[in-house]
């Protein structure tokens, strides 16, 4: 009898018990201490959770966990991130790394632990359900959403409704892969459109007449695909076509093979002529005619600084996370939200922060004592601001090469040698080809591999450059054949800034791009 191939036992394990009805196997395994059944630990992921690499672990054999909380809206009030922050440092070794989708990621989790881990997450109104899996993941949106006094259209609401419309829903708990799906208010489109399986833009059109842009079939990895605009719909109808859209995914989507099993795959094998007659037949909903519009440069989407909020004598703060690896510092963090009587904080899709609701004339003695005490600035530097870095070696079982640390000493050398570089450059250090750090639309995106150093092949990284999101002018890195070892990447972004600042060229990415393009690929 032939094995099973990867999708045919993933598919099976889902038909044979849903993600979302192995809860009370995670709480018995924590309780009895018995062996955790390969297909459970499967089925663990729709609750946040992955056995994580022993790289660290040194003669220790025990399983330790990987554990993502699902923020909804990317917000934390004062009171959650509190307890995110004991939870942090009573059972992760004071480690939480903040992702791409306004989550937050914690190491070092133990089985035994889980369930009190659990239970406080909920008394504060927090969750892990569909945290991963082959479910849709979390709603990812603009962190100034209804502040933001220059927003396009307040969508919390719409957030909310498909949270609920998602959240441990069985109807979509079985999807050939995961699903993205993000809604967007915000005039800098900071939330990245282009590579969602399924995103909602709004947009004000003559008239001062608001529509939604819906784009589908965008991806990364081995689905890397710039999203379709299909069309404009009404605000009323977002929900509908989520719905749907999600429900021809399920019905469709290819099962047969892992790689070619997201949404982007279906557009491209329907085509979208026919996948918007579909998704309109199915949802009631008819789409007026995309007629393209303007979108703000990827490096340029960003909220840091000081934000004046539309509420009156409140301000927010952006602040850069450098990789997102917030660590010990989120419990000096929450300690001073309630010292200020702040009422949060939003995650941001580029692994940063906003804080919510500082009053106005505590603003500037709030920022001075968040510098101070936990050196994060309220001006953060070109690199620290736009440099994202994956999971890494250290807890990634994937990864080729460590990221995390690694990029937060790559940040720190390139401000102290270039502490008045001004020009956004997108940096991204991504530990193995999955690109959960988002290589492939950045200017500069190193790529984990195994790389020549002399005799020896050692960690290191494939440069990629390029990459740039802006709507219909979007594009993905090209490959060059530089491949570089660790010790060699903060060297080589010296030599390509020196290089450009010596240039005529006026735009860092145009500059990067104009290098490499004619060199051949690796």
């Amino acid at each position: 009898m032939a094995s099973e191939t990867k999708a045919e036992r993933v598919e099976r394990i889902k038909v044979e018990k849903d993600g979302f009805d192995v809860l009370d196997d995670i709480i018995r395994y924590a309780q009895t201490g018995e062996e955790i059944h390969p297909e459970d630990l499967d089925r663990f992921k729709w609750y946040g959770l992955y056995t994580q690499n022993k790289n660290l672990q040194g003669d220790d054999e025990k399983t330790y966990f990987m554990l993502r909380i699902k923020v909804e809206q990317g917000y934390l009030s004062s009171e959650q991130l509190l307890e995110v922050a004991k939870i942090s440092k009573e059972f992760a070794r004071d480690t939480a790394d903040l992702t791409t989708r306004q989550d937050v990621q914690f190491h070092w989790i133990e089985i035994e632990n889980l369930p009190e881990i659990f239970q406080r997450l909920e008394r504060v109104g927090l969750s892990v359900t569909g945290a991963s899996g082959d479910c849709p993941r979390n709603i990812v949106s603009c962190p100034v959403n209804g502040i933001d006094k220059e927003q396009i259209d307040d969508v919390r609401d719409l957030v909310d409704a498909l949270n609920d419309l998602y959240r441990a829903n069985r109807e979509f708990s079985n999807l050939p892969r995961k699903f993205k799906v993000g809604v967007s208010g915000c005039n800098k489109h900071c939330i990245s459109h282009e590579v969602q399986d399924l995103t909602f833009t709004a947009v004000k059109r003559a008239k001062n007449e608001l529509v939604f842009s819906v784009s589908v079939g965008g991806g990364q990895a081995s689905n890397r695909r710039i999203a379709s605009h299909i069309g404009f719909i009404q605000r009323k109808d977002v929900v509908e076509v989520s719905k749907a859209v999600a429900i021809l995914y399920r019905d469709n989507g290819r099962r047969d093979n892992r790689s070619k099993a997201r949404l982007g795959h279906l557009v491209e094998a329907w085509g979208e002529e026919k996948f918007l007659a579909e998704l309109e037949k199915l949802s009631g909903v008819k789409f007026e005619a995309f007629d393209g519009m303007k979108f703000t440069p990827y490096p340029r989407r960003s909220h840091f600084g000081i934000i004046e909020s539309s509420k009156q004598g409140y301000n927010a703060i952006g602040y850069a996370i450098p990789a997102g690896r917030i660590g010990n510092k989120i419990f000096k963090l929450a300690q001073e939200l309630k010292d200020y009587n702040a009422e949060g904080i939003t995650l941001t899709t580029t692994q940063n922060i906003v804080v919510q609701g500082v009053a106005q004339e505590l603003t500037q003695s709030f920022a001075k004592k968040i510098q101070d005490s936990i050196d994060l600035s309220v001006e953060p530097s070109v690199f620290e601001a736009r440099t994202l870095a994956c999971t890494g070696l250290n807890f990634c079982k994937f990864a080729i090469s460590e990221t995390k640390n690694f990029s937060i000493e790559v940040v720190d050398y390139l401000k102290k040698r270039f502490p008045d570089f001004s020009e956004p450059v997108s940096i991204s250090i991504n530990g193995c080809p999955n690109s959960c750090a988002h290589p492939h639309i950045v200017d500069l995106g190193f790529i984990g591999a195994m790389v020549k150093s002399g005799e020896e092949r050692v960690n290191g990284f494939h440069l990629v450059v390029g990459g740039n999101l802006e709507g219909e002018e979007s594009r993905f890195s090209i490959k060059t054949d530089v491949k570089v070892t660790s010790s060699e990447v903060p060297l080589l972004i010296e030599s390509l800034i020196e290089e450009y600042e010596q240039s005529l060229n006026s735009n860092f990415g145009n500059f990067i791009l104009e290098k490499y393009s004619n060199e051949p690929a690796f």
